[in-house]
């Protein structure tokens, strides 16, 4: 029955048209800025680190380090807005189109019912996640070579790898990316259990990132960014540092796991005191 009622909740899901904005939205991004990177002079600021540590710039103008790069402001700006849209429709979206009422009139609990909706929501989350980073790779590859690859991120990283091993990493950066992709969507599907409006509860989960995000910049918070959530985001660039930092990968991940199943269960106990037949 759960497979079933899965099923039937990604068919609605992949059925919507705003489901696709993201992805749509996400090419457009990544081909404007091949043009910029293919038609301006933006590897000089990289060439010169590189040169500064000894490595040869033209090994690593590549189509990984481009990739990366493309990705960083797509997963900041981005990704979050287009995995709240979605995560705060789960749940509010049927409840004010008054459908709620008939699913729970089926043989399920209201439990089961939101577990296939969140497991259909982290499966969304997945999927833009491995298109997002596929494409990336797919269209910097047809405007540059397949070089080296070059991770710049000032304070967390700075390695120059090959070509393989920088595969590797790209392709396992992505794994963690779908969790942090998974925990905001978990929290716009936890607003979005709260008697809300659909939009409420996206504003609401983009609103809690943002001020997650405002305060890890404050200086005065930077003895207490272990207690914001953005915080362990960057582990998906902590990847590629060297030597790998094990003990960071492994805390960021707990937390981020432990978060959203928090969430979920959270966003569970408001649906369960919610009066949907009335």
């Amino acid at each position: 029955m759960f497979y079933n009622h899965l099923r039937g909740e990604l068919w609605k899901l992949f059925g919507k048209k705003r489901t696709y904005i993201g992805f749509g939205t996400f090419l457009l991004a990544q081909n404007a800025m091949l043009l910029l990177f293919h038609f301006t002079h933006w590897q000089e600021g990289m060439e010169r680190n590189l040169a500064g540590n000894g490595y040869p710039a033209q090994d690593y103008v590549s189509a990984l380090t481009v990739a990366l790069i493309m990705l960083i402001p797509q997963i900041v700006m981005l990704m979050p807005l287009y995995i709240a849209l979605v995560g705060g429709d789960l749940v509010a979206k049927e409840a004010e189109d008054g459908t709620l009422r008939m699913i729970l009139c089926r043989p399920i609990s209201r439990f089961q019912l939101l577990t296939a909706k969140w497991v259909a929501g982290m499966i969304f989350a997945a999927v833009l996640v491995l298109v997002l980073g596929a494409t990336a790779l797919g269209f910097a590859r047809c405007w540059f070579p397949w070089k080296g690859m070059f991770v710049f991120a000032p304070g967390m990283v700075f390695n120059a790898l090959s070509a393989s091993e920088g595969l590797k990493l790209y392709l396992c950066s992505h794994l963690f990316l779908t969790i942090n992709a998974s925990v905001i969507l978990g929290i716009a599907f936890m607003f979005s259990c709260f008697n809300m409006k659909p939009a409420a509860a996206t504003i609401l989960a983009l609103s809690f990132l943002f001020v997650n995000v405002v305060m890890e910049g404050i200086p005065f918070f930077e003895n207490y960014r272990q207690w914001l959530l953005t915080h362990y985001f960057q582990v998906w660039l902590l990847v590629y540092s060297q030597p790998t930092p094990w003990e960071r990968l492994g805390e960021s991940l707990c937390v981020l796991l432990a978060f959203s199943l928090t969430s979920f269960l959270i966003g569970t106990a408001a649906f369960q005191a919610r009066d949907i037949k009335s």
